[in-house]
């Protein structure tokens, strides 16, 4: 674990859960944990044992996180059990993806990993341990909001908080860039932030991605890890600033998600995570550029396809219904082409709506593929 005066930074894996244990271990009042997935009974001990020296332990738990759901039921009842104080988030998002703990209001731990073991020990990620005032007094309020239900008004430029002010301070931080940026990100593919990253390609800034890019940039090199999972959303602009969250470059985790990171200028940090990019980039898999394996016009042709088989199937069933639906038994005269017209738009519009539901269900669920090693191992045994 690097630290400087002010600042701390966890490295995963490495760092382990032994600075969150000790975190909750030197709480005197109160700890306020967020929680998206878990598994990791050290710190739920750590919660427990807290309580019962009289500090008031707050947990936030995620409303639901797609798998595993049942287990944060049964990890709210021990918690519940243990004297916690337990609330859900609100459905009103997509998802509650946000990851920190709070201790004494006065220690805010900004994490980009779940507390699994999936996570803290075979994934490499970073957290961010501060003890900036502005910073704690933040996050203590949008925990309020969210425990509560209220809305969050962001009332800090550092403290990036999706939906609310991500899109508006990523692309601010894009922009700062003058001379190199490296990023770690699972998937970049909101449109917008690519424009941004292209211009400042053309603008002469080296761009190194170790991740997941959506199209090929001129002049952004792209890489995967060949032997670790990847579990951070961290930039690193000109060696002088940072950012560190819970939000991929996707309009989905910029727009419809509670995702919170930091935005921070520690040089002593910034130098140490630009000397991790550098190991892990020696150690990557040249991917040309782009990593994105289905590219939309060929997943829109096989959904056509599979569309027009299935219609071709469903004609003996359509010719019945026109028949029934239009009246054809009753004698009523119709005009042929003018049903044909009127029908085909009801069917397109029909089918393009259902389409619509089913891709961005699709395009939800090939969001989270950075997720699904979660899925599977992120539950609470």
């Amino acid at each position: 674990m690097e630290e400087s005066r002010r600042v701390k930074l966890l490295i995963q894996p490495g760092d382990g859960v032994l600075p969150l244990v000790k975190g909750i271990a030197r709480a005197k009042k109160s700890v306020e944990i967020v929680i998206f997935r878990f598994d990791q009974r050290e710190i739920e001990r750590a919660l427990a044992n807290a309580v019962s020296r009289g500090v008031s332990v707050n947990a936030l738990i995620a409303h639901t996180n797609r798998a595993g759901e049942e287990n944060l039921r049964r990890l709210e009842m021990r918690l519940l059990a243990a004297g916690v104080t337990v609330a859900r988030t609100a459905d009103d998002l997509v998802r509650y993806h946000a990851k920190y703990m709070i201790i004494d209001r006065r220690e805010l731990f900004l994490l980009a990993f779940n507390l699994t073991l999936l996570d803290i020990e075979r994934s490499r990620s970073f957290g961010i341990i501060t003890r900036n005032r502005s910073l704690v007094a933040e996050a203590g309020k949008l925990f309020d909001a969210d425990t509560q239900r209220h809305p969050y008004e962001s009332g800090l430029e550092s403290l990036v908080v999706s939906p609310v002010n991500a899109r508006k301070r990523l692309a601010a931080l894009i922009k700062s860039a003058k001379k190199e940026m490296l990023i770690y990100d699972l998937k970049i593919s909101d449109q917008a932030m690519i424009h941004l990253l292209e211009d400042r390609a053309k603008a002469g800034v080296a761009i190194r991605v170790i991740g997941r890019l959506t199209r090929k940039i001129d002049g952004v090199r792209v890489r995967k890890l060949p032997r670790t999972r990847l579990h951070t959303r961290t930039m690193l602009v000109d060696g002088r600033t940072a950012f560190i969250g819970s939000q991929s470059l996707r309009e989905i985790e910029l727009d419809a998600r509670r995702e919170v990171g930091i935005i921070f200028t520690d040089r002593t940090i910034v130098n140490r995570l630009t000397k991790v990019f550098e190991e892990d980039w020696a150690s990557t898999e040249d991917s040309g550029g782009v990593v994105d394996d289905k590219p939309v016009a060929r997943v829109a042709k096989k959904v056509a396809k599979a569309v027009t088989r299935e219609m071709a199937m469903a004609m003996p069933v359509l010719n019945g219904a026109v028949k029934d639906a239009a009246g054809v038994k009753s004698g009523v005269e119709l005009n042929v082409e003018e049903v044909q017209d009127i029908v085909k738009v009801a069917v397109k519009e029909a089918v393009s709506d259902a389409l619509r539901n089913v891709v961005q269900e699709a395009a939800e669920k090939n969001g989270h593929d950075h997720d699904k090693d979660e899925d599977a191992d992120g539950a609470t045994p």
